[in-house]
């Protein structure tokens, strides 16, 4: 949500800002801007699409070598070019970039503007340059000291960066609950929201710290904690490559990562199982291996596909080794006085490990004395540092917007723990366990099978994609795999869908359902197999029309569904891995059959980093 971009070195900083923002589009926004070190301050800003902004500045002059730049997703204030970031001061001296929200904004505003400060937009951001240049006024301290007291006023979430025409050899940022990171190279700094832009000019970052201070001056890097404690930064390698950032051929990033996921399910694994040797090991579990093994309950709170991958956990841990599981929305966990004991693990799931609701969630349980795991994708995220123990998900980089190899990178990993705690639990047998780890290690051949389908499930599309409401239904495992597919649909093609357990349709849904209302029935073989049977009867009683999924060799669906898409056996422990490609790439095609921004859908942003 949102995207930052600096530069200060060698080069010219605008292209190198543009190219960051770009990279940095898929984290959703609604305008973009730039500010440059030429002479003076100067900024460039429009509502849009970062190609606006380089239409807008195609004829001005924009050298420099010290730059910023911000894609912007409107909180205060509605998408406009006023309203577009970077912000000047009043005396526009000074000009920010921010994400995040402050929430006392209306209140410093309010003083500001007694104190005579002058206000273009209705962005909390122009708040905070305001509160900057005030403080730097009236105590006539540094600029970057003038930052740092800023930083005790204001209250809420932010990643900033900050330069002033009074020193054009200077650039001041500062985070706090939104991520940056700060590239190194030769003689050059880059900032940035993420990795993705820094990438293709350094491989050394430091991911700042909340409440840190960063200073960049005439080449030197300095961080200090908002106390004003010098640190030394801690520098790390960045396993990333260009390449994994680039559509490679693909029309889109989304496709490309489906495609992906026979890869990215074997790196979730590698190294944590092999069958043949019944080697299951997860380094965050053997940690705090008694905590879990002991647990009263396990708490998983996450958002969104995350979320639903929770879910299939809860079946999972409870299956397989008999531990209570509550799944909780991140959003509303800390809203409710939960209750949380020493004795409780919380698993935080989040692909971007920046999701503000789960690291508020996290952080709540931790003062509540629970054990914090982590499972994320992002090396170095936010989630990452603050959790006890956790595992990474090696999905590489996911710039879709709509979550697709996070997924079943997320259920591979959940579904290793689970198979970790039933051993060491007892619950589960060796040789039911050996059973599992082996269909595991099928699973990306089988996904390779899955996605073989992609040609049947394009001309499905082009029935359905004029379709205005989708119902999806499944049952067990699958349950939690409806919810995902209704979600992906509406993401990112705009059609209404709503996932339900197969059996809840009789408690309402089933008033729907007419000729014009497809349903999407994930009906593999499995312990419920005949009472979704049952479920797809009742449908086609009401002339609905059926799209099903179903294990290889099924005759008894077949017969009764208007539309059949086979995905290879499995164990029903394992099935949300399989039974999901097919709706992944139904709702690609689809949105791409209706002309939709499959790679930015609109109103929605990778990583949501603000309530």
């Amino acid at each position: 949500m949102c995207g930052i971009v600096a530069y200060v070195g060698h080069r010219d900083a605008c292209p190198i800002v543009l190219k960051g923002l770009k990279r940095l589009e898929y984290r959703g926004y609604d305008s973009a801007g730039i500010a440059l070190m030429n002479g003076g301050l100067n900024v460039f800003k429009r509502k849009g699409k970062v190609s606006d902004l380089e239409e807008f500045i195609a004829d001005k002059d924009v050298h420099g070598h010290i730059g910023m730049g911000h894609t912007r997703w409107a909180t205060h204030g509605e998408p406009n070019d006023v309203n577009a970031h970077p912000h000047y001061s009043s005396s526009k001296n000074i000009a920010i970039i921010h994400n995040g929200i402050i929430e006392n904004y209306a209140a410093l505003k309010q003083l500001l503007i007694e104190k005579g400060h002058t206000f273009q937009s209705e962005t909390d951001s122009e708040v905070f340059i305001n509160l900057i240049e005030d403080i730097k006024q009236n105590s006539g301290c540094s600029l970057a000291e003038a930052v740092r007291l800023a930083l005790h006023e204001v209250v809420g979430a932010y990643a900033i960066v900050v330069l002033s025409k009074e020193d054009q050899n200077q650039l001041i940022a500062a985070r706090k609950g939104s991520p940056l990171v700060v590239g190194i190279g030769e003689g050059e700094y880059f900032l940035a929201s993420d990795a993705t832009p820094i990438i293709e000019y350094t491989n050394d970052v430091v991911y700042v710290n909340d409440y840190e201070l960063v200073v960049i001056k005439n080449g030197e890097l300095e961080i200090r904690t908002k106390e004003d404690v010098v640190q030394t930064p801690y520098v790390q390698r960045l396993e990333m490559a260009l390449e994994s950032i680039e559509k490679g051929g693909y029309p889109h990033f989304m496709l490309k990562e489906i495609f992906e996921q026979p890869r990215s399910i074997l790196d979730s694994m590698r190294g944590r199982m092999i069958a043949e040797s019944n080697h299951l090991m997860m380094g965050g579990i053997r940690e705090f291996e008694n905590k879990f093994v002991n647990a009263d309950r396990i708490l998983i709170v996450a958002c969104g596909t995350s979320w639903h991958a929770g879910l299939v956990a809860e079946y999972l841990i409870e299956d397989l080794a008999r531990i209570p599981v509550e799944v909780e929305y991140a959003s509303e966990f800390r809203y409710r006085n939960p209750i949380i004991s020493e004795r409780d693990i919380v698993v935080a799931i989040s692909q971007s490990g920046e999701t503000a609701d789960t690291l508020a969630a996290l952080e709540l349980a931790k003062s509540k004395g629970a054990t914090i795991f982590g499972i994320c994708n992002v090396v170095g995220s936010s989630i990452a540092r603050a959790t006890d123990a956790g595992a990474y998900t090696h999905a590489g980089p996911e710039i879709g917007v709509a979550s697709t190899k996070a997924f079943t990178a997320q259920v591979t990993v959940l579904s290793l723990i689970a198979m970790i705690l039933g051993s060491k639990r007892g619950t589960l047998e060796t040789t039911k366990l050996h059973q599992l780890m082996v269909e595991l290690e099928s699973i990306p051949a089988k996904v390779e099978r899955a996605l073989e389908l992609n040609d049947q499930i394009i001309k499905i599309a082009e029935q359905y994609k004029d379709a205005t409401n989708f119902l999806y239904l499944g049952r067990g495992y699958n349950f939690p795999v409806a919810l995902e597919g209704a979600l992906k649909l509406k993401e990112i093609s705009y059609i209404h869908a709503e996932g339900y357990p197969a059996a809840e349709m009789k408690h309402g849904p089933i008033a729907l359902i007419d000729e014009q209302m497809p349903v999407v029935v994930i009906a593999t073989k499995d312990s419920s197999y005949e009472k979704i049977v049952s479920n797809i009867q009742e449908v086609k009683a009401r002339k609905g029309k059926i799209i099903a999924v179903v294990t290889e060799g099924d005759t008894t669906i077949p017969s009764m569904a208007d539309h059949v898409i086979e995905i290879p056996e499995t164990s029903e422990h394992l099935v949300p891995l399989l039974s999901v490609i097919p709706l992944q790439l139904l709702s690609y095609h689809i949105a791409v059959m209706r002309g939709c921004n499959v790679d930015q859908p609109r109103n929605l942003a990778k990583s949501v980093t603000v309530e």
